[in-house]
């Protein structure tokens, strides 16, 4: 019998997803209501803050975060230009202008980087937490705090993550996302997470286009709802977080121990006082490695893989150009570009799948 292909990710949604779902389809309320309110309660639980606000999608809640912070145009954010376009794109919705800070060999945003590229019209630093690692929020908030700067966390990848502590979101304005491949999905589906009464109040005014009672409008505002059947999707994921996260933590130990030997082959880790999601599990491919060709051979042996990010996300045409990008070298962002690939490590996986993966990216190096 053939061995089943080895995805990249996979959802894991049962009985306690579908008892949900179908209990807001039998209440006839489909839109914003009482499952919302309980996805944000476990969010704010998450990320130790005192309000969550959901929103559609991930994307949507960079925007929000970045509007109710009064980002806009003249304004200067930092971020990284290892990442998703969703963060650029954010960014670039509000007329502000990004600048770009250097990667640590850990994937995240380098705080002396960032330091390093302030400017008198900077007032935001936003940063990622790549593949389910925190970046050093402690440097991070501290430069914020002497320049007087804003934080918006991109927490899309790192639900249940933390470091000495903290919880990922935990800082200014926290951003996550409820993605088909996320720890935990929705689908589609975003969260804001915040301490402050006056920001979750102005969230919730804004996606529910302006209004705080049915046509009493307050504001101009969108449409960014998250919906009852999404919600309800995701809250029994976020139930059980940590239990998804301790298979993936296990699952990315044992594949790291499965590929000690591969010459030049960098395997990620969790460094001291961090919890990592482990929402991917990225290696640094050898420097001669062509990867075009690791990735298929990986496929024609059951693997998948992936990689997140074949560029730079500011080399693309519509922003290599753009008037509000400011670039900078970022060598080691440009090497890990050039070199990464992503395994998988989901909780579906035991260790003869994990077995598997290992021996397959043995032979597609060979």
């Amino acid at each position: 019998m053939t061995d089943k292909f080895v995805s990249i990710s996979a959802p894991r949604l049962g009985e306690a997803e579908e008892q949900l779902v179908l209990a807001v389809i039998r209440s006839g309320q489909l839109a914003e209501g009482p499952m919302v309110g309980r996805l944000e309660e476990l969010a704010a639980a998450m990320a130790g803050t005192e309000y969550a606000v959901a929103v559609s999608n991930g994307t949507v809640a960079l925007e929000a975060a970045l509007e109710v912070a009064g980002i806009g145009p003249g304004d200067e954010v930092i971020t990284t230009p290892f990442t998703f376009v969703a963060t650029l794109n954010a960014i670039f919705r509000r007329g502000a202008g990004v600048r770009f800070a250097d990667i640590t060999r850990d994937f995240v945003i380098d705080p002396a980087a960032v330091e390093a590229s302030i400017t008198p019209q900077t007032r935001a630093i936003l940063p990622v937490h790549l593949y389910g690692l925190m970046a050093d929020m402690e440097a991070i908030d501290t430069a914020a705090r002497r320049y007087g700067l804003l934080i918006i966390e991109d927490a899309a990848q790192a639900h249940g993550a933390a470091r000495n502590g903290r919880p990922a979101g935990g800082y200014g304005l926290g951003c996550f996302s409820f993605y088909a491949t996320k720890n935990v999905t929705s689908g589609e589906g975003g969260m804001v997470t915040t301490s402050d009464p006056n920001l979750a109040e102005r969230l919730r005014l804004l996606r529910n286009q302006g209004m705080r009672e049915r046509y009493e409008y307050e504001a101009v505002g969108h449409n960014w709802r998250m919906t009852d059947v999404a919600a309800a999707l995701a809250i029994p994921q976020m139930e059980r977080l940590s239990e998804i996260n301790r298979r993936r933590r296990e699952n990315a130990s044992r594949l790291t121990q499965l590929l000690t030997g591969i010459e030049q082959l960098e395997t990620p880790h969790s460094p001291e006082g961090y919890v990592h999601a482990w929402h991917q599990y990225t290696v640094l491919l050898p420097p001669h490695a062509d990867r075009d060709q690791v990735v298929r051979s990986l496929r024609t042996l059951g693997i998948g893989s992936g990689v997140y990010y074949p560029r730079l996300v500011w080399d693309y045409p519509p922003f290599r150009e753009h008037p509000l990008v400011q670039l900078a070298p970022t060598p080691h962002a440009a090497d890990a570009s050039r070199r990464c690939l992503s395994l998988p490590i989901h909780p579906d996986l035991g260790l003869p799948e994990l077995e598997r993966v290992a021996q397959a990216l043995r032979s597609a190096l060979a």
